[in-house]
């Protein structure tokens, strides 16, 4: 019985180290497919006449600008610890007791999603490639990182609105206002200090996030409210402001909004015909109209095309143009940089 349990115990063992030795073959086998479309993609950003860039919430992401763990902790503890939030997209939608408390949150959230630089040079790397290129983004994501890292402001379109801008909540005009100045009042009536320095560090150990340009002196006490008068009012009706996020019917698009939608027009135009790659990073399920069906649609169009996708676990193209179409399932950053 001994004897035969032994066995079989060995042959189980045997199984197990060839299922580990295949599964090895299998993802030296993806790397190196994925080593080769990296590869292609760079041949094919080197002699495209122009490329689109479509960048939707993924990029960010690989970019640092995480909206959890410990870089919510960091600056949204006390939040936490008063209303148990998981993260800072679904506590954004809380209905705070007072606008005090609620501009205490939002303050915060603005600050480091929108005045700060992202942790990781993500963008940086994608404005290396294209600088030279005739290039042209577009993108849903609402944090201003491609002006940030060098991107042509006359070559951005912000679709879905931008942090850094508030409008009226009615709206009773089509008008937007900068925010910065009144943001960085409301971050220092709550305690903190911008400029340099480590964030807050964790009572529970998690370790700070160095160099976010924020800090709160020893002993300071951090609010959670700030002060009534810093509370933002439309100054033509005098209803509350809000932030210029597209949301609902209610958001406002600007001059510049449509100075932006045109010269994105201007662009498909003058490249209808040419050799065009179409750049989709990042971009999820959420809106698929805005960026991803548009360009399968264009490079279907356009022989000349080519439609590149890099995201982490959502790459597809329809059968019509895989024969032009790049996937890389990975990190944007890690294939940037290769």
């Amino acid at each position: 019985m001994k004897r035969k349990e032994t066995e079989a115990g060995k042959m189980k063992g045997k199984e197990e180290k060839i299922r580990k030795v295949r599964a090895e073959d299998v993802n030296i086998e993806k790397i190196k497919e994925r080593n080769v479309k990296i590869k292609k993609l760079k041949a094919e950003i080197q002699c495209a006449d122009a490329v689109l860039i479509g960048a939707g919430a993924g990029l960010s992401t690989s970019a640092g600008f995480t909206y959890d763990g410990s870089r919510f902790k960091c600056y949204f503890l006390d939040f936490i610890e008063k209303y148990g939030f998981q993260d800072m997209y679904t506590a954004g939608f809380y209905p705070y007791e007072t606008p005090e408390e609620h501009w205490a949150y939002w303050s915060r959230y603005i600050f480091i999603n929108r005045y700060q630089n992202a942790p990781k040079n993500v963008y940086d790397d994608l404005f290396r490639l294209v600088q030279d290129k005739d290039y042209f983004v577009l993108t849903t994501n609402v944090d201003h990182c491609f002006q940030k890292s060098g991107f042509d402001k006359s070559r951005l379109f912000y679709t879905q609105g931008d942090y850094g801008l508030f409008q009226c909540s009615k709206p009773c005009h089509q008008n937007t206002y900068d925010n910065e100045a009144i943001i960085r009042e409301m971050i220092e009536a709550q305690g903190y200090v911008i400029g340099g320095g480590d964030a807050p560090s964790l009572p529970d150990g998690t370790p700070s996030l160095p160099k976010y340009g924020l800090s709160l002196p020893e002993g300071n006490p951090l609010k959670m409210t700030i002060p009534s008068g810093l509370v933002p009012r439309c100054p033509v009706c005098g209803a509350p402001m809000t932030m210029n996020l597209r949301a609902d019917n209610a958001f406002v698009e600007d001059r510049g909004w449509h100075m932006a939608a045109d010269r994105y027009q201007d662009f498909l135009r003058r490249q209808k015909r040419k050799k065009i790659l179409y750049l989709e990073l990042g971009v999820g399920g959420n809106t698929p109209g805005i960026i991803k069906y548009p360009f399968w649609q264009m490079t279907a169009g356009n022989p000349k095309a080519v439609y590149a996708c890099i995201n982490n676990g959502e790459t597809a193209c329809p059968r019509e143009i895989r024969d032009r179409a790049i996937c890389i399932n990975g990190d944007i950053g890690e294939v940037l940089k290769n």
